[in-house]
């Protein structure tokens, strides 16, 4: 059994790591508009001591890593950094989370330096309501971005599309269509309530059976598939004749705590078991001594609880822990 095996019996084999929380953006879920209080340049970790934490980690079965933010692309030289992970031995797979934004102008030098896939913030088809959501920048970016993520060979490409009631819900169809017409894996996936449980969350919460009532009031044959690489906690589904894929993440209305395997490290240097909870680890001290690194990332195990109590939170009721107070923006999505 790997070294990385929770009280629950969880393996763990994933760990996502954000190399920054800042963002080009202010998403309405993610970030208050004025922003949030960034960490100084000088708190955050170096990309030599990030590609320390990824080695101790993979000697104890880490073999998948995703790459995150803040927005991840907007910390100089990324590439560099992603042809360190990938020469660490037991790195197999290295992902990339992004808006799109700025993907168009660092697509290739991502994919020669070993990205293998990519995820792609996609909340809206319409340019106006992509600046109410986003609060700046401009869709047809994010959508050179996705060509460019294509013209390069980054496969699947996913688009996230997180689902606001009152906001975009009226465009599932569209999304759904563009899963059926185009070789793209559409993930819906819930508000969730990371470092802000308020009434914005709970007026604005959707949850993700509507999606396939969308899909049956529109006639669309839906069929669940397992083939989606990297597919993590999403429960996927093919529409019949369709070029693409749609998956739904319900961490709210059907919990995946219990297939859980990964790990976050935040850009301050933190390793974070689980991303409601306020426990974390503080790396810092253990650097440049793989023994103590590795003790790490076993005490994380050991506070990794079985599940988030998000759906608990929705409904009013007593949590059994104390939630983050930290915004989705400065642990890694």
């Amino acid at each position: 059994m790997s070294a990385l095996t929770d009280r629950f019996g969880r393996v763990h084999d994933y760990l996502r790591i954000s190399v920054t929380d800042r963002c080009n953006l202010r998403c309405l879920y993610c970030m208050p508009e004025e922003g949030v209080q960034f960490e100084p340049a000088e708190n955050l970790l170096t990309y030599d001591q990030i590609t320390e934490v990824v080695r101790a980690g993979a000697s104890l079965g880490i073999s998948k890593l995703r790459i995150t933010g803040g927005e991840p692309l907007v910390r100089p030289g990324l590439a560099d950094l992603v042809r360190q992970l990938s020469a660490i031995p037991g790195i197999k797979d290295i992902s990339l989370t992004t808006n799109g934004v700025l993907l168009a102008d660092q697509a290739a030098a991502l994919r020669e330096a070993g990205v293998n896939r990519v995820n792609i913030s996609l909340d809206t088809l319409d340019p106006a309501r992509f600046k109410f959501i986003a609060r700046r920048g401009d869709l047809k970016r994010v959508l050179q971005g996705i060509e460019a993520a294509a013209k390069v060979g980054f496969a699947p490409i996913k688009l996230n599309c997180v689902l606001l009631k009152g906001v975009n819900e009226d465009e599932i169809a569209d999304f759904l269509r563009m899963a059926y017409e185009q070789p793209l894996h559409v993930r819906f996936i819930e508000y969730m309530p990371i470092g802000h449980a308020d009434d914005n969350w709970r007026n604005h919460y959707l949850p993700l059976t509507r999606v396939l009532e969308i899909a049956q009031e529109n006639g669309l044959q839906v069929a669940p598939i397992h083939d989606v690489q990297g597919n993590g906690p999403s429960d996927d589904y093919r529409i019949e004749g369709g070029k693409g894929s749609f998956g739904l993440i319900h961490p709210i209305s059907d919990q995946f705590c219990k297939r859980c395997n990964r790990l976050r490290l935040t850009a301050d240097g933190h390793i974070h078991p689980c991303l409601y909870w306020v426990d974390e680890l503080n790396v810092k001290p253990a650097l440049g001594d793989p023994a103590k690194m590795v003790e790490l990332f076993g005490r994380a195990m050991d506070l990794k609880p079985q599940n988030h109590e998000m759906a608990a939170k929705l409904a009013n009721e007593a949590l059994s822990h104390e939630p983050t107070s930290r915004r989705m923006s400065q642990i890694g999505g």
